[in-house]
């Protein structure tokens, strides 16, 4: 059975390496971004079987977010799996952030995440179950001091996803959590870091892997709720 996956928040890096494991096993993949250009090709170029749809969105918006599923149904169908990917921070402490910037890391990782996590459920609650996936960091379990916004929205999105899990597992939906606890390897990250080792960095392709395993995890009665990916060759542990 083809599934319709929803990647809200795609970029270079690991939501692009979501997309294409997701398009290798088969899904249909709505993607969910501002830049529409890098979008667009995207999804022409997701390897096959899979589908890619790319739905310019901004994930502050509600609306958007609607209409955004919208698309992916009338294209697609129903959705099956949500990963919730998306990603604000001003990097600022309590006295320096701006009630704007704060509000602007709440808006995408926090209220954008609810709704579309709200248009997911009703479809997964139609069809009998389905996966949604957040992505988490560092900051979402240990505050690391003088990022106060971000700090706040990713330890919001993780309780979100913990009270979501509790309420909809026994329907047949999975949610998990995943932290990435590391510099992911994305496009200029090297250059940006000179001086680490290479195994330092995160491979958002076996990371995506792990994102596919929490799908493929159908034993309602054994299902993790939170993943921990960090550095060293063994990239993942669940805990």
């Amino acid at each position: 059975m083809t599934r319709t996956a929803v990647i809200a928040g795609v970029g270079p890096g690991l939501g692009e390496s979501i997309a294409r494991q997701f398009g290798t096993e088969g899904c249909h993949v709505g993607l969910f971004a501002r830049s529409g250009d890098y979008i667009e090709q995207l999804a022409a170029d997701l390897p096959d079987p899979g589908e890619g749809l790319a739905v310019q969105t901004d994930l502050t918006s509600v609306d958007e977010i609607r209409d955004g599923f919208e698309t992916v149904r009338a294209a697609f169908g129903p959705v099956d799996i949500l990963v919730n990917h998306a990603s604000a921070a001003a990097w600022k402490g309590l006295m320096d952030v701006s009630v704007e910037e704060f509000e602007q890391a709440w808006a995408v990782n926090g209220r954008g995440a609810f709704v579309c996590s709200q248009e997911a459920v009703e479809d997964m609650r139609k069809t009998g179950g389905g996966t949604i996936i957040f992505t988490g960091a560092t900051s979402a379990v240990r505050s690391l001091g003088g990022a106060i916004g971000f700090t706040a929205a990713k330890f919001a999105a993780r309780g979100m996803a913990m009270d979501m899990a509790q309420e909809f597992g026994p329907e047949g939906i999975h949610v998990a959590h995943v932290v990435v606890d590391g510099q992911i390897d994305t496009p200029g990250v090297r250059e940006q870091f000179p001086d680490r080792d290479d195994e330092t960095f995160l491979d958002p392709d076996s990371m995506a892997e792990t994102y596919w395993h929490l799908v493929e995890q159908d034993d309602m009665s054994t299902q993790p709720f939170e993943i921990h990916i960090t550095n060293g060759p063994q990239n993942s542990e669940f805990i």
